[in-house]
């Protein structure tokens, strides 16, 4: 019952989040048209557009959705359908925002949901955590430690020292921060579902300090994620940001739910394989969807091999110097070009 729930939940996450890049995105370019101060320069006008409220509110329901799949089911579960919202970004982008999607998107679509599926299959379990006392214990522990060390540092190196320099030209950067900072909110989460696990039940959670710890710094993780993202959507294209935001989040979750909840201790070696391969599965989807956005590439342009009969439709591919690469052509000038042609008339 629990995976059902945490399936359903988390594919409706999916399906809001993916919708609400597309919406925010829209919004940041109206105010563009209109001149206004842009969100990657410091500006926060778009807080003044109703398109990126409704972008931000599909993503609060996404969120929320979220927030309860990770209740009912494991942290290295949950995550990996986000790859989903990937798919619904790329296809609404393309529809919406006139923003490519070549062949190799839609392969990397379809790769990303079949990594996936994988990873689903052999997901592992998390050890029990049934109240907040567990938590803690957890919380406590050395390594979790040493990992929201270096993610705190880290971040803020991005922020102040990266960020001024390269935000404008790297995706990375503004993308790290929100992947780095949204692990520890998927930390947070779990805390506070096993919190309302237990108000339900009828026990005094009101009264225990480390509830509304985790509600403080989910708050804090989730106003720098919004931040970020939203300099990341405006300087670059949806159909970049959200493949890179997915897997480096996805990376960065599934080693603060090993480190915190010992994800992978009991696993079998058919289960880490699978979930590796599966992960392995969902980057290579990624790649294809981000490394050749750019490239105007269609069925039309398979080879003539898997289309026959349509031969005079690509009078390229039956040129005499189709297997001349581009660098190797002569680059001789017009007229030296012309008396060649004369002399080997002659």
């Amino acid at each position: 019952t629990g995976f059902a729930v945490g399936l359903a939940l988390a594919l409706g996450s999916s399906a809001f989040i993916g919708g609400s890049f597309v919406l925010k995105k829209k919004g940041l370019l109206r105010l563009c048209r209109r001149g206004r101060a842009r969100a990657g320069h410091g500006g926060h006008a778009y807080l003044r557009e109703w398109l990126w409220w409704a972008g931000l509110l599909c993503m609060g329901v996404g969120e929320a959705l979220n927030f309860a799949a990770y209740a009912f089911a494991p942290a290295t579960l949950v995550t990996p359908l986000g790859a989903l919202s990937v798919l619904v970004s790329a296809v609404l982008s393309s529809t919406f925002l006139n923003e490519q999607l070549n062949v190799h998107g839609k392969i990397g679509c379809v790769l990303s949901i079949l990594g996936s599926t994988v990873m689903v299959i052999h997901a592992p379990q998390e050890e029990e955590v049934s109240s907040l006392e567990s938590m803690a214990e957890k919380l406590k522990d050395p390594g979790f430690i040493v990992f929201a060390v270096c993610v705190l540092v880290s971040s803020l190196l991005l922020i102040f020292v990266a960020g001024p320099r390269y935000g404008q030209s790297n995706v990375l950067v503004y993308v790290l921060v929100c992947s780095a900072i949204g692990s520890l909110s998927v930390s947070c989460v779990k805390g506070l579902g096993i919190a309302l696990k237990e108000l339900f039940s009828g026990k005094p959670v009101l009264k225990e300090p480390l509830g509304w710890v985790l509600l403080v710094c989910l708050v804090i993780c989730i106003s720098i994620q919004i931040n970020y993202l939203n300099k990341a959507l405006d300087i670059f294209n949806t159909s970049v940001v959200t493949p890179v935001y997915y897997v480096l989040f996805t990376t960065a979750v599934m080693m603060c739910s090993t480190i915190l909840f010992k994800e992978w201790q009991h696993m079998v070696l058919g289960n880490v394989i699978g979930s590796i391969s599966g992960f392995l599965t969902i980057v290579s989807g990624i790649f294809l969807l981000h490394a050749f956005r750019d490239m105007p590439f269609t069925p039309n342009l398979l080879p003539l091999l898997l289309q026959p009969g349509r031969a005079d439709l690509h009078p390229l591919w039956s040129s005499t110097d189709k297997h001349q690469p581009c660098q190797h052509q002569p680059l001789l000038p017009s007229e030296d070009k012309g008396s060649q042609s004369a002399e080997e008339e002659k």
